[in-house]
């Protein structure tokens, strides 16, 4: 970069300060989501409440519900990112078919 484009850029500087924190605050609210032990707790503080009569057991079908589908699409990114450049990955109906590139 020139001395130019750095005097031209040089007020763009707080707006790419921001991006750049947006980008790792959003990379990190989505480590936290997806993380299976994050995950894992609160479907145990979920059991807890459900077992304590704080929620219904409908409340508690359709939580447990989304909680588990967080949890398995985490599983299908690690399997499909872990995967050999040269192999593509299909889910069809919860089986994986891999085909070759």
């Amino acid at each position: 970069m020139g001395l130019l484009s750095a005097v031209v850029l040089l007020p763009l500087a707080p707006v790419r300060g921001v991006v750049w924190v947006a980008d790792r605050l959003t990379e990190a609210a989505d480590r936290e989501l997806h993380d299976p032990a994050v995950i894992r707790a609160q479907l145990g503080a979920l059991n807890r409440a459900f077992d304590d009569g704080d929620i219904s057991e409908e409340q508690f079908e359709r939580e447990e519900e989304r909680l588990l589908d967080l949890l398995e699409r985490r599983d299908r990114r690690v399997v499909v990112a872990s995967a050999p450049p040269d192999v593509n990955r299909r889910y069809v109906e919860g089986e994986t078919t891999e085909v070759a590139t």
